[in-house]
């Protein structure tokens, strides 16, 4: 993977940890060559390599021996190294540490989502941190998961919201103009009820989102969509986290719709300086 950051963003992390240098470093230790070394703590899938990589070269460091974001690494396992002068390693250790342990976190929690929902993908909504988009989506993405939408401008999700303030006859006008104007585009329509997940169903909806539906709800708008031999997709969202993915993806879920990884514990990294 490559860093999606740019070098200005990446400085930025460094010069917001350390604006005018770092103090303690400038008093006790001047040492023209030192090395510096990371190695996850716990198993993880370890992410954000590109970019601690991107920030340690920005500081003119010598890296070596890195693996890459997406990896899965056991206890122990070296992750990266570098050497240089210890005022620039001293800047770049616990803004690179940081961020690897937090978006090793998310990649690690959306994996352990997409192992337990076996064939079926999981999807990650847009609800990240403000500002944390682009280092968001890499996370989730070395996990093994997809992105449910980056954002409003390039995919159509009714919502009971949009509903309220339109008037059709019936659902399938609704679809009908969607589609016509539209035509690229699949039409994905989130409903909070049984009856109303099995009207849209009937009316051909491609894409139903099922918000904060119990396993039993979701299992019996499956069953409807076979009785009917309706092709609608059945998206499960609000509620999916790792405890229970796999039970909605038993019952029915042709995607998975979840936010629980950008919420996880970062993992745990260790560094070590030596000579």
């Amino acid at each position: 993977m490559e860093s999606v950051l740019s070098d200005g963003e990446a400085m930025q992390l460094l010069i917001d940890d350390a604006p005018f240098g770092d103090l303690t470093t400038s008093l006790l230790v001047d040492k023209p060559e030192l090395n510096i070394h990371f190695y996850a703590r716990e198993d993880m899938i370890v992410s954000g390599v590109e970019e601690a990589i991107q920030m340690m070269r920005l500081k003119n460091l010598d890296v070596k021996g890195f693996c890459q974001s997406g990896d899965k690494l056991s206890q122990g396992q070296h992750i990266l190294s570098a050497k240089g002068h210890s005022s620039q390693l001293f800047i770049v250790w616990k803004a690179t540490q940081i961020l690897m342990e937090w978006m090793s976190g998310v990649a690690s929690s959306a994996n352990s989502m997409v192992l337990s929902a076996g064939d079926t993908p999981v999807a990650c909504t847009r609800k990240q941190t403000p500002f944390t988009k682009a280092l968001s989506v890499k996370a989730i993405r070395s996990g093994g998961a997809v992105m449910h939408r980056l954002g409003l401008s390039e995919t159509i999700l009714v919502f009971a919201e949009h509903r309220q303030f339109i008037n059709y006859k019936n659902p399938k006008d609704m679809l009908d103009y969607l589609h016509k104007s539209s035509p690229e585009h699949k039409v994905v329509l989130e409903v909070h009820s049984v009856e109303d997940a099995k009207m849209w169903i009937e009316a051909g909806v491609e894409v139903l989102q099922l918000d904060k539906f119990s396993i039993d709800q979701v299992t019996e708008c499956k069953i409807h969509c076979q009785n009917i031999y309706s092709t609608t997709r059945l998206a499960i969202a609000g509620g999916v986290n790792p405890g229970n993915v796999a039970q909605y993806a038993e019952a029915g879920a042709d995607l998975i719709v979840t936010s629980a990884p950008y919420y996880a514990k970062p993992k745990d990294i260790k560094v070590v300086f030596e000579d």
